[in-house]
């Protein structure tokens, strides 16, 4: 009797230890799964990923460049397994592509949609967070013909993420032109092209059924060059303006500070002229090219840091747009490396925040919005040399540096840390690097006529201390420490709420034992 008693406690004590232990992981699962999901519900800048780059960084060095500059959404123009595969155990979310030239097959067969679906989201989900399909790229404007394909193409497509059970995960929509809309200004006067509506009507009702977003490539930089002389560069820019240069919708009374957020606005109006009030936009491309000829005078380096920066801190900060300031909308930014093969104009391969080299064009300047992209001026940044700069060149450029640029060089001087090696690149170097932390990392203090670029690799080598480095390096280490240590202090804390759970509960199953003992 004893002994069936001892047993009996034994196991009670075994089956509540269990019960325990799975609750304890339940409820973290939990709340890591709540976390999640406000976070998915955030509004977020993305990165469009165009791959007509010359020495394309393999997939794996692709993403572990993504994860170092704190990219957490992208968007492929296709489905690359070599990225997804990438991807996998990562958390960056990524919106994959049905190109296309894949439209007609997709939309004339169901079993070739479930076939894309099971090997392009299947296949990876939920290893590779894929959010989103996007079905072609704007193909009401450029093949037109292809149109009645695309509904049923979508359809499909999503049939068969429902038969996977994966339709509440990964949105079906597709991308358009900005130009579907007509008349964008002032928004409320906006509406469809309405050579589209057997298209759009039913693409609409689709996108409200299934909670699936309106995604819209716009573009407030062809606005501007489209509209010289009425719609003004600020405007276009996100730059602050005086009241008096607002842009005002006369039938709202809405004031527009930006040219982005009258686009969105005239999104909305359209579908709300179609009776549809519950799509929300998303913007799956939108940027400013850096470089463009002489026809494209607006295409700089200064422009596209404005636009870029600014609009990161604009959708960061929920600024939501006039008519719905309760809705902001996430944008990809198009795009993240300069796609060098692309065919002229200039400024079609120059739309990239970084070279191919991964190297940035230019430095965002969205300090205090969040962590978004690592290139950011609160991080440690420094000027080099370019690579295939003649010695000639870089001589006269390290002797302005050294002379009326006021460039600290007495590191590079014989018998000192940064002498060797003994060389105009490596002296050239130390001189830029010194020189643009001098300035403050301001816009055009690293260029040296096209002589110079910014890194985010620290250049500094044996003894040799880049300046670059001794201004941010130990206040860069605390931070990391910091960060490091409270992390391990949290981590702590929760181990001994459930180390004392458990063994409290194993003192209140274990009385029993030792009583019949």
């Amino acid at each position: 009797m004893a002994v069936s008693k001892l047993t009996h406690s034994i196991f009670t004590f075994v089956f509540f230890y269990s019960v325990l232990l799975s609750t304890v992981k339940s409820s973290t699962l939990v709340q890591e799964i709540k976390q999640q999901n406000q976070q998915d519900r955030e509004p977020f800048v993305g990165i469009n990923i165009g791959t007509d780059v010359s020495n394309l960084l393999s997939p794996t060095d692709l993403v572990s460049f993504l994860q170092v500059q704190k990219i957490t959404h992208v968007r492929l123009y296709d489905a690359n397994q070599g990225i997804l595969k990438a991807l996998a155990k990562t958390k960056i979310r990524v919106m994959i592509s049905v190109p296309n030239n894949q439209l007609l097959a997709i939309g004339s067969s169901n079993t070739t949609a479930a076939s894309w679906i099971g090997r392009n989201v299947v296949a990876y989900y939920p290893q590779t967070l894929i959010t989103a399909v996007a079905v072609g790229d704007e193909l009401l404007t450029t093949v037109p013909s292809s149109a009645p394909l695309l509904l049923p193409a979508i359809e499909s497509l999503y049939s068969a993420l429902v038969a996977a059970n994966l339709h509440t995960q990964v949105k079906i929509s597709t991308p358009h032109a900005a130009s579907i809309v007509l008349d964008t200004f002032p928004p409320s006067q906006a509406f469809f092209n309405l050579s589209l509506s057997s298209t759009m009507v039913p693409l609409l009702q689709f996108l409200s059924r299934t909670g699936s977003p309106l995604m819209l490539n716009l573009y407030p930089y062809y606005v501007f060059m489209e509209n010289k002389g009425v719609v003004p560069l600020d405007n276009s820019l996100f730059k602050p303006l005086t009241p008096s240069k607002e842009m005002v919708d006369p039938n709202t009374l809405l004031h527009y500070t930006n040219v982005l957020d009258a686009m969105i606005d005239a999104a909305y109006v359209s579908m709300k002229n179609l009776n549809v009030t519950d799509v929300v936009v998303l913007v799956t491309e939108t940027g400013w090219p850096s470089k463009g000829d002489s026809k494209e005078p607006y295409a700089t380096i200064d422009n596209a840091d404005t636009y870029n920066s600014n609009l990161i801190k604009h959708v960061l900060d929920h600024s939501g747009t006039p008519l719905h300031p309760e809705i902001t909308s996430s944008v990809y930014i198009y795009e993240l490396f300069n796609e060098d093969l692309r065919s002229p104009p200039v400024s079609e391969a120059n739309w990239g925040l970084f070279y191919g080299n991964s190297t940035p064009v230019y430095l965002l300047h969205v300090s205090g919005s969040g962590t978004f992209l690592a290139n950011d001026t609160t991080n440690q940044t420094y000027c080099i040399v370019m690579d295939g700069i003649d010695s000639k060149t870089l001589q006269a450029a390290l002797d302005w540096a050294c002379g009326p640029g006021r460039a600290n060089c007495s590191d590079i001087q014989p018998g000192e840390d940064c002498y060797q090696p003994n060389n105009v690149k490596n002296h050239a170097s130390y001189a830029f690097d010194s020189y643009y932390q001098k300035e403050g990392k301001v816009s055009g203090s690293c260029d040296f006529k096209g002589a110079a670029m910014i890194t985010t690799t620290d250049p500094s080598h044996g003894n040799c201390i880049f300046p670059g480095s001794k201004q941010v390096g130990n206040k860069t280490k605390d931070v990391v420490n910091s960060t490091t240590v409270s992390g391990a202090v949290e981590r702590q804390r929760l181990d001994r709420i459930s180390a004392n759970t458990v063994a409290f509960c194993i003192f209140l199953f274990i009385i029993p034992f030792v009583t019949l003992w």
